[in-house]
């Protein structure tokens, strides 16, 4: 069936709410808006696909506009699939670069201590701005040395040892830039009796090809990914993943965006920490030393998108001593890759801003996200560190 078919674009009652919710609406006058970019838009360009509007490039894939949408319109589908359709290929190096993560991560760890010191140098900086497009003040996050596969295939006889198991999908930003959140997801399901496989193979969810326009990358990406997940679920219940945005990619966007389906196994693809909510709701059961920590829980977009916040809500309240605060919805501004495009990075911060002061505002000395960019938007506006619930629960295991 034809994706667009099933927006229901259609069915949008010209309320505008949606435009009132979009981030980038806001701050950003050249932006016409998820209503004007997305059903409008859409009626006229199936007259003629010159009515294609360049400016829904602008468009940050939040999908606060669906959120919003009282008639359930998928409106952020609608612009993306008529990106899809009408932008033309993406020939600039700087996106690709952005977009393509397993490659650029595999080339930078083998290298990692010389990138992550050349990336931080004051002329690379400037070159990569003037020259690249990427703004000299926005942080790169660190690469590892050993990649979070390299380190599980050195631990996996351990994972034997369990009788239940499930599949993680890791994603990039754990196999090349934060190898321990990885540990820290094995180190709470083991904790909770369940040993952890990896996918045969594993390709970048899709994500920051999409939001770049490779559609044909972000394709191919999904079909291996697909194939690998229906493969580990013959030999496990279900395949989890710490990432909000990895998550809904992969549930959502392959058949919506992507024309890959993957009703077979998509309700059993779980974030991870709802995996765990869900496991403790059954009887098992997680000790937790007392923590004196001020902690806010900030829901990332697409998270919200999900729906599913309060699994890791009420699972950080059951750590003795911690104080939570949960901040104001609000989107940080970076939306994977958007941030890191020099033309986007003024509208990122603005975005952003109302969270950072809120963050600020509340005293916490530690920020929960379950998305990876939303880390490092964070911690480099208001230098609060920021890690997902995962880590929060498995280092306070007791």
């Amino acid at each position: 069936m034809n994706p667009l078919l099933m927006t229901n674009f259609e069915a949008c009652t010209k309320c505008t709410i949606c435009t009132e919710y979009c981030p980038v609406s806001e701050v950003r006058p050249a932006y016409p808006g998820p209503k004007q970019s997305g059903p409008d838009g859409e009626r006229q360009r199936l007259k003629d696909a010159a009515f294609y509007n360049k400016a829904l490039k602008y468009c940050s894939n939040c999908k606060r506009c669906e959120i919003a949408c009282p008639s359930n319109v998928r409106i952020g589908d609608v612009i993306a699939l008529a990106r899809k359709r009408f932008a033309g290929p993406n020939l600039s190096p700087r996106d690709a670069i952005l977009a393509h993560t397993d490659f650029m991560g595999t080339m930078a760890t083998m290298v990692a201590p010389i990138v992550n010191y050349v990336t931080n140098i004051p002329l690379t900086r400037f070159f990569l701005d003037k020259i690249v497009g990427i703004p000299a003040w926005r942080i790169f996050p660190k690469y590892s040395w050993t990649t979070f596969r390299a380190w599980y295939f050195n631990n996996r006889p351990d994972q034997t040892q369990f009788a239940e198991q499930v599949t993680l999908f890791h994603g990039c930003f754990i196999n090349f830039n934060n190898p321990s959140l990885g540990q820290d997801s094995i180190r709470l399901l083991n904790a909770l009796g369940v040993g952890v496989r990896l996918l045969a193979r594993e390709r970048c969810c899709g994500v920051p090809l999409i939001s770049s326009g490779f559609f044909g990358h972000a394709k191919d990406n999904a079909l291996s990914n697909a194939k690998n997940i229906a493969q580990a679920l013959t030999k496990t219940e279900r395949v989890v993943c710490p990432s909000s945005t990895c998550s809904m990619t992969l549930r959502n966007e392959y058949p919506d965006i992507l024309e890959v389906k993957n009703d077979s196994w998509r309700d059993r693809m779980d974030l991870l920490i709802r995996h765990v909510y869900r496991l403790m709701e059954k009887g098992r059961e997680l000790n937790f030393q007392r923590q004196e920590i001020k902690v806010a829980y900030h829901t990332a977009c697409h998270m919200e998108k999900l729906g599913w916040s309060a699994y890791s809500i009420k699972l950080l309240k059951l750590i003795p001593g911690l104080q939570l605060t949960i901040l104001p919805s609000r989107c940080c501004g970076i939306a994977g890759t958007y941030g890191f495009k020099k033309e986007n990075s003024e509208y990122s911060q603005k975005i952003g801003a109302p969270l950072f002061q809120s963050i600020r505002d509340s005293g916490c000395d530690l920020v929960v996200s379950e998305c990876e960019t939303c880390k490092m938007q964070i911690q480099m506006s208001t230098g609060v560190p920021c890690e997902n619930p995962v880590t929060i629960l498995a280092r306070n295991l007791v």
